[in-house]
């Protein structure tokens, strides 16, 4: 047994240094988008992975629903004033579907403007919100994810919470009609109650340009430690994908075909959420 534990600690040694050897040296690849897959899979995932298991005993249905190739459109609700829930899903993707894949998510022009941040989320994969980019990704066969209710959904107060709020103007359903790939709409749980928003610091907002200051039960209060999210029971559902290729030419340029099509992904990811809030019971259970 000893010698067992002594092997696999002298294994993860040799990893270790391997990696860092290669960090130092510059001997490691990252996509035309930043995307640095060694760095993603041997730190990044793997510091969320005792919040998405232990913290938010994470429960993922309809991962088979994810293609095991191939481009496809992941739409989610947005929530829980910090986008703890667009890593989370990452996560899910990553960890439970046999593939493995990456999901390459889109992200707000804010979150490319943070020091620190904004290098982070390039080299785990995220990208600009904007047709070039998420075409781009689209046609190589990525797995993408958008979150397109964008700051109404992830500050809104918690008076409001899983209460979709309005999906933009559709472009990401614009997108997945131009590349022809489906849409899978996802319902996420349990992101809402990580910090209850009650209210927002307005005047401080608008001092430091951000889209809200928010004010929750443990934050200012508490000071760094209201910082840590509560340990709500998260569930995660991917839907039955939404088929695009049956469109004619142009029917992203159609604003009906578009309208129609928002509609009804939004549609579909209310009913779930709805369901999955009835089936999880207490937020904290």
């Amino acid at each position: 047994m000893s010698e067992t534990i002594g092997d696999m600690a002298a294994e993860r040694l040799e990893r270790l240094l391997s990696f860092a050897k290669r960090r130092l040296t510059g001997d490691f690849t990252v996509d035309a988008f930043g995307f640095d897959e060694e760095l993603t899979e041997s730190v990044l995932l793997p510091l969320l992975r005792p919040l998405y298991r232990n913290w938010f005993r994470t429960e993922v249905r309809g991962i088979d629903n994810l293609p095991a190739d191939g481009a496809a459109l992941i739409v989610a609700n947005h929530s829980g004033t910090i986008p703890v829930d667009s890593l989370m899903t990452q996560l899910a993707v990553h960890d439970e579907h046999p593939a493995r894949r990456h999901l390459r998510t889109l992200a707000a022009t804010l979150v490319f403007q943070l020091p620190v941040v904004s290098d982070l989320a390039r080299k785990s994969g995220s990208t600009l919100a904007c047709n070039d980019d998420i075409g781009a990704l689209l046609a190589s066969g990525e797995l993408v994810g958008v979150w397109p209710e964008g700051f109404k959904g992830v500050g809104k107060p918690f008076s409001e919470r899983y209460k979709l709020q309005r999906f933009g103007r559709g472009g990401f359903v614009a997108a997945a009609l131009r590349a022809g790939v489906p849409i899978i709409p996802c319902s996420i749980v349990g992101a809402e109650e990580i910090y209850p928003m009650i209210a927002n610091a307005d005047f401080l907002a608008r001092l430091l340009r951000l889209p809200y200051v928010p004010i929750t039960p443990t934050f200012p209060w508490l000071g760094p430690l209201g910082m840590v999210p509560l340990p709500s029971k998260w569930m995660i559902e991917f839907g039955e994908p939404i088929t695009t290729d049956s469109y004619g030419d142009g029917a992203a340029e159609d604003p009906m075909v578009v309208f129609e099509l928002t509609d009804h992904v939004r549609d579909v990811i209310q009913r779930t959420l709805d369901s999955l809030l009835e089936q999880r019971g207490g937020a904290f259970s």
